[in-house]
């Protein structure tokens, strides 16, 4: 019965073939196309979206499958070096621990300096002509004709206008070019922002929680009676016993801010609105006025609570990651570097990565052309 198949289909015409092929061809497509459409079907239920998604979250953390694979005496050897790793994460949090005692001591050494700077900002004290004299690059040393020129438009501007005191607006123009910042800022908290005279950098004391504090100085004004308001972050330099592998230095664990004593009708992180309602039985129309959350950066010294299980939902999360992230920028490089920012110099140098990043970029779209026109096959677009 087989040898009559096979010469059945050895003597099969090679058109008959031929169609038996594009039938099944055809077939063939047909699954395919049906199998699209459920798959798209599948995908456009939410349940078994949500299922896929529960699924997919499941795989994350889990072992791969090499892990597994090995033999049962490795995995003992695999556990030791974790166990190991786990004591190099608790020698890490030292280091840190170290780190925040240095730069407690090197803080101490730097507030002179900080305490000077506010001094000249807020006119408390004249620098003397020997301490603002500025050595320049040479590329930024003048002609000696250029030098008088400047000198006399110095001259006429000073006689033209008051002579002001100290460095007038010095943190409000320090916010103003720094994006991060700027972002926060609204317009109505300029004015407050002008009367702000210092901004420092409080570490706990030796032996007590890691944490940082940020006071902001203020000149007696018309908004609010606080001299200063302020700003902690408690931190933790310890790895998670439940997820030791995932430290990665201090985090700080929650902020909390201070209140601010508004003068009545001052306070910019509250605004009025008002509203008509319709009455759904006489039908009559009044105006309520209500008091709602003002965009400002002064919200940030009111930050979002943490609880004490940690639990937060997204937009508190969200907030608190912007914050910390702004914290730790005016403690790292404003409070440090303030002059710069004000000049714009340290915003030209933090540029300068990104702009040897878009040249690179830009070099190699150029390569991509140059290759595309030297290749004999290549068809610009119209």
């Amino acid at each position: 019965m087989a040898d009559l198949d096979n010469k059945d289909q050895t003597e099969m015409d090679p058109a008959d073939m031929e169609d038996v092929e594009e039938v099944e061809e055809e077939e063939t497509g047909e699954d395919n196309s049906k199998a699209r459409q459920l798959t798209m079907q599948m995908m456009q239920n939410p349940q078994i979206l949500a299922a896929l998604q529960e699924r997919l979250d499941g795989l994350v953390g889990s072992p791969s499958g090499y892990m597994e694979s090995l033999p049962k005496v490795v995995k003992r050897r695999v556990n030791a070096l974790k166990n190991l790793q786990v004591k190099c994460a608790h020698i890490e949090a030292k280091f840190y621990e170290e780190v925040h005692e240095l730069e407690r001591k090197y803080a101490a050494l730097y507030q002179p300096l900080f305490d000077k700077r506010s001094d000249i900002v807020r006119a408390s004290y004249e620098p003397t002509d020997e301490e603002c004299e500025w050595k320049q690059d040479e590329e930024e040393e003048l002609t000696e004709e250029m030098k008088e020129k400047a000198k006399v438009e110095e001259e006429k501007k000073d006689e033209e206008k008051e002579d002001p005191k100290g460095i007038p607006e010095f943190w409000l123009t320090v916010f103003k070019n720094v994006d991060l910042l700027s972002e926060m800022l609204q317009e109505h908290d300029e004015p407050i922002l002008k009367h702000l005279q210092d901004i420092k950098v409080k570490f706990s004391d030796a032996g007590q929680p890691m944490s940082f504090t940020l006071e902001f100085h203020f000149e007696a004004n018309d908004f609010f009676t606080n001299t200063v308001l302020t700003k902690t972050y408690k931190m933790r330099s310890e790895p998670d016993e439940s997820d030791p592998f995932s430290f990665d230095g201090p985090e700080i664990m929650g902020c909390t801010g201070c209140t601010i004593d508004w003068t009545k009708g001052k306070n910019v992180t509250l605004k009025t609105i008002k509203k008509k309602q319709k009455h759904k039985g006489r039908g009559t129309v009044r105006t309520v006025t209500k008091t709602v959350p003002n965009d400002s950066f002064f919200n940030f010294f009111s930050p979002p609570e943490v609880p004490e299980t940690g639990d937060l939902d997204e937009d508190s999360e969200a907030v608190l990651a912007a914050d910390f992230e702004i914290g730790h920028f005016i403690r790292e490089r404003i409070v440090p570097r303030a002059v710069l920012y004000f000049t714009g110099e340290a915003i030209e140098d933090d540029d300068d990565d990104y702009d040897e990043e878009g040249e690179e970029a830009d070099d190699e779209e150029g390569e991509e052309e140059a290759d595309e026109e030297n290749d004999p096959d290549y068809e610009p677009k119209v």
